[in-house]
């Protein structure tokens, strides 16, 4: 049975968010949870996320591996960033 595509609660914030340069996974999920319990919610409840550039090559490779990407044993630190980052 195919995959559906994943339904979007709140497209047009999806869309910001995409262009800002987030992940469709990140973009989803945000836009979703904004779209169940308002966007002023939604931006009070996460904290900060570390910079990928403060991370070492061995935790972005390890990154990378958790959610799927491939080809990135090969890759250098600022190549690795730039694959997680358009995710």
């Amino acid at each position: 049975m195919p995959q559906s595509e994943p339904q979007l609660k709140d497209q047009k914030l999806y869309e910001d968010l995409r262009k800002e340069g987030n992940s469709k996974e990140k973009s989803a999920r945000i836009s979703n949870a904004a779209a169940a319990r308002g966007r002023s919610s939604v931006g009070r409840k996460g904290g900060e996320s570390g910079s990928y550039d403060d991370w070492t090559v061995a935790d972005l490779k390890k990154r990378a591996k958790e959610i799927g990407l491939t080809g990135y044993s090969k890759k250098n630190k600022s190549q690795l960033i730039t694959a997680l980052r358009n995710h």
